[in-house]
């Protein structure tokens, strides 16, 4: 049975053309989740949110730059449409192969607040570890970690607390998640 298949009823092979040298070939994208499975899965992670968080009167998304913040957008657009919980809107930015310095874009005071890391993968936990890393200077309420596809090689002590999709890959394969005009397009692996 081929499971990734079973995980999207929808088309999963596109074709782009990709630009070697003077020739052009076509690259296959591998979907494993397309616009409308992603929305869904947005949806469903925003009501676990407020199911989860119930006793809030505001929660503060942080979302990872690039891709992180639109998913963080999206939450916080969902959240609005079910909700009266007060959303904040904050991003962070690190370099993410080495990360370094990690700069948000507010400065707040998190104290007592409770904070929804987001970002689009999960590859080795490494990002959204060094991403924690401004909080720790506030006691917030509870931290929580949201990703739309989460990879099963984790290296570093930190899972995500919703999760869109969770896939097995190897090591060599890498999942990407297309953003166009603030909306998720969909996520593939190459």
């Amino acid at each position: 049975m081929n499971i990734m298949h079973n995980l999207n009823p929808f088309p999963v092979n596109s074709s782009m053309p990709v630009h070697a040298g003077n020739e052009t070939m076509a690259m296959t994208k591998n979907y494993i989740l397309d616009q409308a499975v992603a929305e869904k899965k947005l949806r469903r992670m925003s009501l676990e949110i407020l199911e989860n968080n119930a006793e809030e009167e505001e929660l503060i998304l942080v979302g990872i730059r690039e891709s992180g913040s639109v998913v963080a957008r999206n939450i916080q657009r969902m959240i609005a449409e079910n909700s009266k919980v007060k959303t904040v809107l904050i991003s962070v930015s690190l370099d993410k192969r080495i990360p370094g310095d990690v700069i948000l874009d507010s400065s707040i005071d998190f104290t007592g607040k409770v904070i929804i890391l987001v970002d689009d993968v999960s590859n080795s936990g490494k990002t959204l570890l060094y991403a924690l890393k401004p909080f720790l200077a506030f006691h917030p309420k509870k931290i929580q970690a949201l990703v739309l596809v989460e990879r099963s090689h984790n290296s570093f002590p930190v899972r995500p607390d919703y999760i869109g999709l969770s896939i097995a890959t190897t090591l060599q394969d890498h999942i990407y998640v297309e953003v166009k005009d603030e909306q998720v397009i969909g996520a593939y692996l190459a």
